[in-house]
């Protein structure tokens, strides 16, 4: 009888998440941990990447809390020495860190444009890069998921126009890269979230109001529905999947 290959033990894995610090990140990071990666958190706020690291530790996980503007190329390939070094060569990369936008295009400031183009996609280019470099070398597979957004297949004008514009260039990334390394066996996925209850939505939410009942689901969703997702796509059961970005809306967006 064949036996399904559906195991997410990581065991002898070493994973960076990017954008640890809250959201989807912060549970990302925990999710690995418990199924046996060790786990490099990694944000701009330490205080709350401590907080994690603490959680992790006493759930049994391993992980090590890293300063990471992901804004500055010079601490996006630093990253990965100072990680390898403290945890083994990381062989998972969840390109998690992003920002929003609520604003008209028109009304957007070239900083702002700058800082949102350099978080939400420059930064996930070069560490994808400086994570694939070392397993290429070393002859090693590797596992790189990049989370883009269901915006990055479509925009209702309402005040996202750059956002949606960086995670359909996420989106596109993750295929080409996906090509590119298919021959060194480093799988490059995506997840597109759609509406999901975090710290950057629960912003909007304050700001414009509660948008759930516009979904035909009536809700929002939560972090942890993103866990199979994610654990499928670093797991061997997605041995021969690279190149897709899967979506995760509940049914909330157009098709």
């Amino acid at each position: 009888m064949t036996t399904p290959n559906f195991s997410i033990d990581l065991t002898g894995r070493t994973a960076i998440v990017t954008g640890a610090s809250s959201g989807f990140g912060h549970r990302f990071a925990k999710v690995l941990a418990a199924c046996g990666a060790k786990v490099a958190c990694t944000a701009r706020r330490r205080e709350k990447l401590d907080k994690l690291v603490e959680e992790i530790t006493a759930d049994g996980g391993t992980a090590q809390a890293f300063n990471l503007d992901v804004r500055e190329a010079d601490e996006l390939k630093a990253i990965v020495p100072a990680v390898a070094d403290a945890l083994g060569q990381p062989d998972i990369l969840v390109n998690n860190a992003g920002i929003p936008d609520a604003q008209r295009a028109i009304n957007m400031s070239v900083d702002f444009i700058d800082n949102m183009i350099d978080t939400n996609l420059r930064s996930a280019y070069i560490l994808s890069n400086e994570v694939a470099r070392p397993l290429i070398e070393a002859e090693k597979p590797g596992r790189i998921v990049n989370i883009a957004s269901t915006l990055a297949f479509h925009y209702d004008g309402n005040g996202a126009a750059l956002y949606s514009t960086t995670k359909a260039a996420l989106a596109r990334m993750t295929e080409a890269l996906a090509v590119e390394w298919s021959r060194f066996f480093i799988n490059v996925n995506g997840i597109a979230p759609g509406a999901f209850s975090t710290e950057m939505l629960d912003g909007m939410v304050e700001r414009m109001g509660d948008f759930s009942h516009r979904f035909p689901r009536k809700r929002m969703c939560t972090t942890d529905q993103m866990d199979s997702t994610l654990l499928y796509l670093v797991s061997p059961a997605s041995e021969a999947v690279t190149g897709t970005v899967i979506k995760v809306d509940d049914g909330q967006g157009p098709r």
